[in-house]
């Protein structure tokens, strides 16, 4: 291996790092793909993305059969939760995608090499060398032309605390052995309302402290008002502009104790506390000291095509300094570095067309500028809203809650911005990222035809909604 000189080296298996390792296969360039973890797939994979969605459908199931004879189905009203076959189901789905992406290894001639990976300094000669630590302590050195970073991310834990299995974060709830009659979740961004929607429609008390003023914040100021009240509906207790003040394990669980909005401490007991306040770059112990990369509050600073300060290194993925934490964001960045290294056409990454979607229930998908945002810049923003409530498909499927916005430029018709809380919202965001993409007017999108009866032809009412001609309400 020390012989070896690869075109490019990867450091981290996740969606960003095994995403760019394959395309730079494809591209011709010889590849490595350096990953600490006993299995490929990082914290996506393994515990995040894919395992709670696993969980979500599961309890999206529940949700319809506690319904069943309602749809004409006898026998099954009364279900049963098995805990238990539920976390195998889950186990499953990753072991499956974790295989597949061992045989897209082998597909692409990628040398995979388990083991921890450090940067030793500059180049030398044009040529990398990274320092790999395996699980058995051995030291090897791989080196390559190009170096493209890619570590993730861990979940934040609230300062004076450690994880474990009553105080937990993302990944020790995922291996929770018994489901926990009350849960406390600290944090509504897309992982704390995600996990408690699990929670809530499996029967358990869920309550949710959240230290801004409104859930999933990084939304439109609409989607949050809509997913509070919905929630409401569902019989959450949430605390907004709320701050955790300590965590005390008792025989019962944990007692949390907070100051409410209004300044008042209070307590919540719960058997289970989720702690989901966010991610933290993986870039500790990573070589950067060694390097000419300054962090920004330990993320790694980029140009569009993602390289660092540092010749011939690149970051993707979580680590990222300016771009959000999300898979696809990360996978994207990867393909764009690969195509780059090779010689290849590429686009960099805007942030102002990254999809951000959140799979509670109801589900969130939103692309562009929300209504703020465009007024802050100087638009003369034009609003269009169309609900759920006058969708025919919705109707079939008995999910009539939510809407779909629309926020346009009011000279031009140019979309800026749609944001949907409602069925199926992270599926037909995509539609939504094209138009951007593109730079699609309403007026454009008014006569595109969407198929009937479907869900995204929720969107024609929604931009048509802009100019006050949605048909269906």
């Amino acid at each position: 291996m020390a012989e070896t000189i690869f075109d490019v080296v990867v450091v981290g298996g996740g969606p960003a790092g095994y995403t760019c390792a394959i395309r730079a296969s494809q591209f011709g360039l010889k590849t490595a793909l350096i990953d600490a973890n006993e299995r490929l797939g990082g914290t996506c994979l393994l515990w995040g993305c894919i395992p709670t969605k696993a969980m979500l459908f599961s309890a999206e199931l529940w949700d319809h059969l506690k319904h069943a004879e309602k749809y004409g189905i006898d026998g099954v009203s009364d279900p049963k939760l098995n805990w238990k076959n539920l976390i195998a189901r889950k186990d499953d789905v990753i072991s499956r995608h974790t295989k597949g992406l061992d045989f897209l290894m082998k597909k692409n001639k990628i040398t995979a090499i388990k083991g921890y990976g450090r940067l030793t300094g500059a180049a030398k000669d044009g040529v990398h060398s990274v320092e790999v630590k395996s699980a058995d302590g051995k030291v090897q050195t791989v080196k390559a032309k190009k170096v493209v970073l890619a570590m993730g991310s861990d979940a934040r834990m609230l300062p004076g605390y450690t994880a474990d299995d009553t105080i937990m974060t993302n990944i020790e709830i995922l291996k929770t052995e018994s489901f926990p009659k009350s849960l406390v979740v600290i944090g509504a961004g897309a992982v704390g309302v995600e996990f408690a929607s699990v929670f809530k429609s499996f029967g358990a008390e869920v309550t949710i402290i959240e230290a801004l003023p409104r859930l999933v914040n990084v939304e439109d100021e609409d989607i949050s008002k809509e997913l509070l009240r919905l929630y409401k509906k569902r019989g959450f207790e949430m605390h907004l502009s709320a701050k955790v003040d300590k965590l005390e394990k008792n025989e019962g669980g944990v007692l949390v104790h907070f100051t409410t909005s209004d300044g008042k401490g209070a307590t919540k007991q719960a058997e289970k506390v989720l702690v989901a306040v966010g991610r933290a770059p993986r870039t500790y112990d990573a070589g950067l000291d060694k390097t000419n990369i300054a962090l920004d509050r330990g993320f790694i600073p980029v140009n569009e095509w993602m390289e660092t300060t540092e010749p011939g290194v690149y970051a993707i993925g979580d680590i990222v300094a300016g771009l959000p934490q999300l898979a696809h964001v990360g996978g994207m960045s990867g393909l764009v570095v690969a195509a780059k290294l090779a010689g290849k056409y590429a686009k960099p990454v805007r942030r102002d067309r990254i999809p951000g979607c959140t799979y509670c229930d109801p589900q969130i998908g939103s692309v562009g500028l929300t209504e703020a945002q465009a007024k802050e810049k100087g638009y003369q923003v034009k609003v269009g809203k169309f609900p759920f409530v006058g969708n025919s498909k919705a109707t079939i499927l008995d999910a009539h809650d939510g809407f779909v916005k629309v926020v346009a430029d009011a000279k031009y018709g140019e979309i800026l911005g749609v944001h949907i809380i409602g069925p199926y919202a992270t599926e037909i965001i995509a539609e939504c990222v094209t138009a951007l993409e593109l730079e699609a007017t309403v007026e454009e999108m008014m006569f595109t035809v969407h198929a009937h009866p479907t869900v995204a032809e929720a969107l024609l009412d929604g931009f048509s909604s802009v100019e006050g001609l949605a048909v269906n309400v």
